[in-house]
């Protein structure tokens, strides 16, 4: 099997989009070869815990409504184009994603890692859901098969938050500077939101080099 790291953000639109695209080659290629593992990067590594007012946040990152306005177009436009029905306007808060990283971390560890990352980005996109909020992340973790009150536990402690921060300034220091960037075989870096049909090449370049060298 090849690796396949994806580095990505839950509240990050571009690597929901990322994934659906990533989603539709592999189920074309049911034989693929990669294991997926999700990695952290953090859009706003210094969100206050309790996060933001989404207009707010957007409107200060943009310089204005118009321009948080037109930025997002784009963001709408694709992610209709890719079949995902993704409210932008039901969002009200922009929370920090520490602890989203905490649970996809140990649902790593569980096997239920991209589960876990699916139902994140729709909490978000598509319910509106706050989930900096542990209880939302309590009811994802419970929806993929975790222990919600293990998990509940786990976030109100301090466990692994160093780890999350530091594996965020690793990916810094890789030369991760936006997200999605996917990782194959630890090599070879592919950036950004990529078409269905180059990931549908890229699994069949892969899977005959993986062929050829067992």
């Amino acid at each position: 099997m090849v690796t396949l790291d994806i580095f990505s953000d839950p509240i990050c639109p571009w690597c929901y989009i990322g994934k659906a695209r990533l989603d539709a080659a592999l189920i074309e290629a049911p034989g693929h070869p990669f294991t997926i593992r999700w990695r952290p990067f953090m859009l706003n590594p210094d969100m206050p815990a309790g996060g933001v007012d989404r207009r707010t946040y957007l409107e200060t990152k943009f310089g204005g409504k118009q321009a948080a306005v037109d930025a997002y177009l784009p963001v709408a436009q694709e992610a209709e184009a890719t079949g995902l029905n993704m409210r932008l306007d039901a969002i009200t808060h922009t929370p920090s994603t520490l602890d989203a990283h905490r649970l996809i971390h140990w649902a790593g560890i569980e096997g239920v890692q991209t589960a876990v990352v699916s139902s994140l980005f729709a909490a978000y996109f598509t319910e509106g859901r706050d989930i900096g909020d542990r209880e939302v992340l309590g009811d994802i973790a419970d929806a993929c098969g975790l222990d919600a009150s293990v998990v509940l536990r786990l976030l109100g402690s301090d466990a692994d938050k160093r780890e999350i921060v530091e594996m965020d300034a690793t990916a810094r220091g890789m030369g991760v500077t936006a997200v999605p960037t996917f990782v194959v075989a630890g090599k070879h870096a592919v950036p950004g939101a990529q078409a269905t049909e180059l990931w549908s090449k890229v699994i069949a370049e892969v899977a005959a080099q993986d062929r050829a060298a067992s």
